[in-house]
């Protein structure tokens, strides 16, 4: 069995298709993307792919949001973003593969240092196939190239910046999955999401990017859905679970449970919290009561 073994499976089934051919993987690189599309037979005019592009991983150097302009230059391509994707999943017409391996170099066999990878052929009108598929109907976005550039742009800051998050890939330390806001100001947060950010100094920038790698919420969301997307991260917080359990969160304790930890001193604690409250009123209906030590409480204040 040649080392190339899964980019010849892949290969066979494209180079078979007479009418459409469809894509799945989480990680695509440019090179092999290439390589894909040219193995399609000119006279296929649809090919759908669905892919993930994460700000984080793509930093990480996992994924190639360039893909789109390939895409868009071959003319039949269309990029669709899912971002919880992990099925791998290769359609040619009435046929597909099924297994582990993504649209990569490593993946597919095609350099010398190759994964163990694994693809079985299948038909499409297996269930299981037919429920994936019909997942991917309504609730992708499209990978466009002026997304994918913005997707770049935001990566290579990541990169520049010693303290962003890291995506863990074999052979890194576990990062730490603890995470509080650091973004004095949430407004910023959709701003520089969308990419409207060159009005933001880098120190700020970076503070922002971080908390958008930890948030990690898929790219070309409205404001709206955006806003909803932050809020359940928010309100999955342990540090807010007295807000969810009992509507109400004292400012004072919650600061004191962040010093109790050991991690915080007094002053980090009270920005922290202070942060974690402009955070939940931009997000959501809380307002806050001076009594005693300051309390956030669900709702929308009554005048």
């Amino acid at each position: 069995m040649t080392v190339d073994h899964v980019w010849r499976q892949i290969e066979q089934l494209l180079g078979s298709a007479t009418d459409h051919v469809v894509l799945v993987a989480p990680f695509i690189k440019k090179e092999v993307f290439q390589a894909t599309l040219d193995t399609v037979p000119a006279g296929v005019q649809k090919i759908t792919c669905i892919t993930r592009w994460s700000v984080a991983e793509v930093a990480a150097g996992v994924s190639d949001p360039e893909i789109a302009e390939l895409a868009q230059r071959d003319g039949r391509a269309t990029v669709l973003l899912c971002h919880n994707l992990h099925a791998k999943l290769y359609v040619a017409d009435d046929h597909c593969l099924v297994g582990s391996a993504n649209l990569t170099g490593k993946a597919t066999g095609r350099v010398s240092a190759a994964n163990v990878e694994l693809l079985v052929e299948a038909d499409v009108a297996h269930p299981e196939v037919q429920r994936v598929l019909a997942i991917f109907e309504g609730t992708t976005v499209p990978g466009t190239v002026e997304l994918a550039a913005q997707i770049r742009e935001q990566a290579n800051l990541m990169q520049d910046d010693e303290d962003s998050p890291r995506v863990l890939v074999p052979g890194q330390e576990e990062q730490p999955t603890h995470w509080l806001p650091e973004t004095r100001n949430p407004e910023r947060l959709y701003r520089v999401y969308n990419g409207r950010h060159h009005q933001i100094g880098s120190d700020v920038l970076a503070g922002v990017l971080r908390d958008l790698a930890h948030l990690d919420i898929g790219p070309g969301l409205d404001e709206q859905a955006f806003g909803t997307a932050v809020l359940a991260r928010l309100r999955a917080m342990p540090e807010l679970h007295a807000l969810t359990a009992a509507g109400r969160m004292n400012l004072g304790d919650a600061q004191a449970d962040l010093v109790a930890t050991g991690e915080f001193t007094g002053e980090q604690a009270q920005r922290a919290v202070e942060t974690i409250a402009a955070w939940l009123h931009y997000f959501d209906d809380v307002h806050l009561v001076p009594v005693g030590p300051w309390e956030i409480r669900q709702g929308k204040e009554l005048s």
